[in-house]
């Protein structure tokens, strides 16, 4: 999943006026499962309403994401020329806007609604809640994010990668809007060093070890001529194949050399600065109020009140059970010395798993994910009622940014179809991905993973509210879930490529020790590389990656398993209530109600199974 795209800009972070309307389920709406939608009653009809005034009052303020759903169109074409407001006052700007929309939503009579219109209600004031808690209670964004700048945070990072994987470049206008972008960067980079500076001296500046990676990515941004910088070739590239006529990189270069470059060095100058006053302490428990930030940030991930003690002890346990099933299949393979994680080490190191170190490699191991893509649709039939067949691109991260860009993420497509979903993978090293690795990364990343359940969400006959909700436990718990759904699928077609897939959730066990390991019991980021590296028996550098990415997402890597284990949950208690008539389709036809908190999605499993 695309871990930049957390809706923190009111409840939705873009669809456009001229989209939704299209998008709002109608009367008689066929659903994907080939029932027809009962008309919309009296407070169905207010419940939309309310939905409708919350989008046209937030979505100007999220440009960037209104373009990724394609949304950007009729009387909001103009928010393709432009960017959101990243100020420091724009915190206090979307606190204000969630105000009013929880109080416009929550005026609405649950009473009179529709059952799906209630669950469409319920969710959208959890997220509206759950958004106001970083801005009333830390002045940030999101818990999730409590640092401006980072390896991973900062519009160094987003706004080239946006541009050029977003930003569509198929007529002149586009082209006009991308250099209308480009010239606001500068101002986008000021706003967020101002922002930096202000949070810095509240004692809120990422950890040495992160500020000196972003600083690295920085350079490579900063280093080229003009003419020769990602931000300008993106544009003369996509131009040229769609032959737009004009003489784009030297207008591009000009921006870049007047006003990225000027504003990029002046953050690189504060970060500098700022960078012998960073601590070396991992965890947000060194930040002030740090232990309350972090229970918010895991609240919010997880969609729970779990504490970050019984998550610690969920995660122990959960890699002790997992390490068990993995030793047998590992002796089987001739794997008898050491740990289970230096067994998998050594598994890593073979070389009939490893692709070769070239172009020609990695171009191998793509083909291999989309070979596996296609296998696994062909299985879906058996487990859903009618699965999508959407297009789904894969893609190697850009080289200027797989230093700090997490190993692999997904790209929801725009809600008008315009461009294919994107499933990422970082190839930096091709040694960080052998060969039995790679089917269940994507079964989670693909089929039957985030590419399925987002494609059946984005399809259903729902609000786009609702289509785009974003409940990361939800996601990533499905993601993982799809991953055992592959296995029992056939998915896995040898012992050991049913080692990776066990070894993808001893991973995701693991992340639930480090992550409240480095957050609450004060591990550095040393320590927390080495438990992953013992235990999951991933390569060094990739492990690394790993934990400095949880060191500023705090809470955000619990949510997978926490999630999985609620999936689990609701499909045993679900067989369990319906016995000889539960079905495996219908269990899965809850996808179409869209993502959801856990606690809801558990309740709601069990409501469909007693109805059956």
């Amino acid at each position: 999943m695309d871990r930049r795209t957390f809706i923190v800009s009111g409840i939705v972070s873009g669809a456009a006026t001229a989209g939704w309307s299209a998008l709002a389920p109608r009367p008689g709406m066929a659903q994907s499962t080939g029932e027809t939608a009962p008309a919309p009653s009296a407070g169905d009809k207010r419940l939309n309403a309310a939905f409708d005034q919350v989008l046209e009052e937030t979505v100007r303020q999220s440009p960037e994401f209104a373009t990724s759903l394609g949304l950007d169109t009729g009387k909001n074409a103009d928010l393709r020329h432009k960017l959101g407001d990243n100020s420091y006052a724009a915190i206090g700007k979307d606190l204000a806007r969630n105000r009013k929309a929880y109080a416009l939503v929550s005026a609405v009579d649950p009473v009179a609604l529709s059952p799906q219109a209630r669950i469409d209600r319920e969710v959208v004031l959890y997220s509206i809640k759950s958004n106001m808690v970083g801005p009333e209670r830390f002045g940030l964004s999101s818990p999730q994010g409590p640092y401006p700048i980072s390896q991973q945070d900062g519009v160094y990072f987003s706004l080239p990668d946006f541009l050029d994987s977003t930003h569509p470049v198929k007529t002149a206008d586009d082209a006009e809007a991308y250099l209308d972008r480009l010239a606001l960067m500068g101002r986008q980079l000021d706003n967020e060093t101002e922002v930096q500076r202000r949070d810095a001296a509240k004692g809120r500046l990422a950890p040495d070890f992160s500020l000196d990676l972003a600083l690295g990515q920085m350079a490579k941004l900063r280093s080229p001529s003009p003419a020769d910088n990602q931000l300008v070739r993106s544009l003369t590239r996509r131009t040229a194949a769609a032959n737009i006529g004009g003489d784009w990189q030297a207008r591009a270069s000009r921006i870049v050399a007047e006003t990225v470059y000027p504003a990029l060095d002046r953050q690189i100058a504060l970060l500098r600065s700022l960078r012998p006053t960073a601590r070396s302490a991992a965890g947000v428990w060194a930040l002030p109020d740090g232990e309350a930030l972090y229970a918010a940030a895991l609240a919010q991930a997880t969609t729970t009140t779990l504490s970050p003690d019984e998550v610690h002890r969920m995660g122990l346990q959960q890699v002790a059970d997992l390490t068990a099933q993995l030793d047998p299949i590992l002796r089987g393979q001739g794997l008898t010395q050491g740990s289970v994680g230096a067994r998998l080490d050594q598994l890593n190191r073979l070389p009939a798993q490893l692709y070769a170190d070239s172009d020609a490699g990695r171009a191998e191991l793509l083909a291999s994910l989309n070979a596996s893509v296609k296998a696994m649709q062909a299985r879906l039939p058996q487990a859903f009622t009618n699965p999508p067949d959407a297009p789904l691109e894969i893609r190697r991260v850009a080289p200027e940014i797989q230093d700090g860009a997490p190993n692999g993420y997904y790209f929801r497509a725009p809600l008008d179809g315009s461009r294919a979903a994107i499933y990422w993978i970082n190839l930096k090293s091709v040694n960080d991905w052998p060969k039995y690795t790679l089917p269940s990364l994507t079964y989670h990343e693909g089929v039957p993973g985030h590419h399925l359940q987002i494609s059946t969400a984005q399809r259903a006959p729902t609000h786009p509210l609702r289509k785009i909700a974003f409940f990361n436990a939800y996601l990533e718990g499905w993601a993982l879930y799809a991953e055992q759904l592959a296995d029992e699928l056939g998915g896995y077609a040898t012992p050991v490529e049913r080692a990776g897939y066990l070894q993808s959730f001893l991973f995701r066990a693991a992340r639930l020790v480090v992550d409240t390991g480095i957050h609450t019991k004060r591990w550095t980021h040393a320590q927390a590389t080495k438990y992953l590296v013992d235990t999951v028996g991933f390569a060094p550098g990739r492990s690394q990656r790993e934990i400095e990415r949880y060191c500023v997402s705090p809470g955000q890597a619990c949510s997978y398993k926490i999630g999985h284990a609620a999936w689990l949950r609701a499909r045993e208690n679900a067989k369990s209530i319906a016995g000889n008539r539960f079905d495996l389709k219908h269990f899965h036809d809850v996808l179409e109600a869209g993502a959801m908190p856990l606690s809801m999605l558990e309740r709601i499993v069990e409501e469909r199974a007693r109805a059956v």
